[in-house]
């Protein structure tokens, strides 16, 4: 696309009042102009989206809502809408426009061809698009396009009042909204997408914190982590994690781990980003994430034991049943006494004795039952009353029993 097929003659005003001065750049939905705006004598940032949008199949529908969420922002590190409208000079050709914040200054990927930045003003720039991730992430808004390329720079990052800015919503998306883009395409630019965006799978903002952590691994390294094609590119992510090198430290690599964690419920918030960055903005070297490390708690010193007095009941301790809470009513607690250490130490000299005497008695018992089965074996059995029966029969059976009798 040419810049005369946006903007027309040099001499013409966009909409009665915007006098395009020179092209800041263009991608594959809108180009992106500077502008002199002679109502208001101030210069702007013009984006100019093509006549296609208003034909093609859910175009219209990604400029009037970037238009929308633009129109609702207010933080320092989003660009500020000024205006927005459609250009109908030539009725054959209308033209749809945002009137945008100038930023005199680079965008982030035309800076890291110049190598990587200084760990300091990578904590600066880290913190600042962490704080407006998360003013919009609290209003339910996902940008999905997370690069270097949508990151514009001021003039100088050793100026307090100026902010590195987060541009581009063209493919935002609320949380609960409708889809900007069709069911099932894969939006966003390959060497940043978070592995969910590649996955397919439904996103959420931690897709935003992972993007994020690309880029400032870039910043710190001047290389992009996931070069090549946009299928090598997407895919690689989905094999290994991010190599992040040791000589960063053990601050930064702790935190650009967290953010590029493969499952987004293990990333941290945009919050908790910008907290710890905000501590490296003067040394470079960030702070802990908030809630990764534990504080601790100096111990009590021991309550000392008081003997008991005379007329006291022994100590009571109150058991309660582990499942429930201390103060639950559920189930009632069981009242158990607590021995004393002399009454514990008797009590369990008792108790060996007892098992001591309970183990000669068994040893005695099974010997006399031993001794007594052995005797009823060897005992002649009882003699038995002689059946009276007369004749011979009577003699031999006699005769047969006094043969084994001993």
């Amino acid at each position: 696309m040419s810049e005369g097929s946006f903007v027309g003659s040099p001499d013409a005003l966009l909409a009665g009042r915007y006098r395009i001065t020179a092209l800041i750049g263009q991608g594959a939905t809108a180009a992106v102009y500077r502008a002199r705006d002679e109502q208001l004598g101030r210069e702007v940032a013009l984006k100019i989206f093509p006549t296609e949008p208003h034909n093609a199949a859910g175009g219209r529908g990604r400029v009037d809502s970037e238009m929308r969420l633009l129109a609702t922002f207010n933080h320092p590190a989003l660009v500020t809408l000024y205006d927005a409208g459609t250009d109908t000079t030539v009725p054959d050709g209308p033209r749809t426009f945002l009137a945008m914040e100038l930023i005199d200054g680079p965008d982030l990927h035309t800076r890291l061809g110049r190598g990587p930045l200084p760990a300091t003003d990578v904590a600066r720039i880290g913190a600042e698009l962490a704080s407006a991730l998360d003013y919009i992430h609290v209003r339910d808004v996902i940008h999905r396009d997370i690069k270097p390329a949508n990151i514009l720079l001021p003039g100088t990052l050793t100026r307090r009042s100026q902010h590195a800015k987060l541009t581009d919503f063209g493919i935002a998306r609320l949380l609960e909204g409708s889809r900007l883009t069709a069911t099932g395409t894969t939006v966003g630019t390959a060497p940043y997408l978070s592995p969910e965006q590649v996955s397919g799978a439904q996103l959420g903002v931690e897709s935003d914190v992972y993007s994020l952590g690309l880029v400032l691994l870039e910043c710190l390294t001047g290389t992009i982590e996931y070069p090549g094609t946009h299928v090598e590119s997407a895919i690689a992510r989905l094999h290994r994690p991010p190599r992040i090198p040791a000589g960063l430290g053990p601050q930064w690599s702790a935190i650009l781990e967290a953010m590029t964690a493969t499952e987004p419920a293990a990333r941290p918030t945009a919050r908790a980003i910008e907290t710890a960055l905000t501590e490296g903005t003067g040394s470079g070297v960030p702070g802990a994430l908030p809630g990764t490390t534990r504080e601790t708690t100096p111990a009590m010193p021991a309550r000392p034991e008081r003997p008991p007095q005379a007329g006291t009941s022994p100590a009571r301790t109150r058991v309660l049943i582990p499942s429930l809470p201390a103060d639950s009513d559920e189930y009632p607690a069981v009242i158990t006494p607590a021995p004393s250490p002399s009454r514990l130490g008797q009590t369990r000299k008792l108790q060996s004795r007892a098992v001591l005497f309970l183990g000669v008695g068994l040893a005695v018992v099974l010997l006399a039952v031993l001794v007594a089965a052995v005797l009823h074996v060897q005992a002649p059995a009882p003699a038995q009353p002689s059946p009276s029966i007369s004749g011979d029969l009577g003699k031999h059976i006699e005769q047969l029993r006094r043969s084994i009798t001993p």
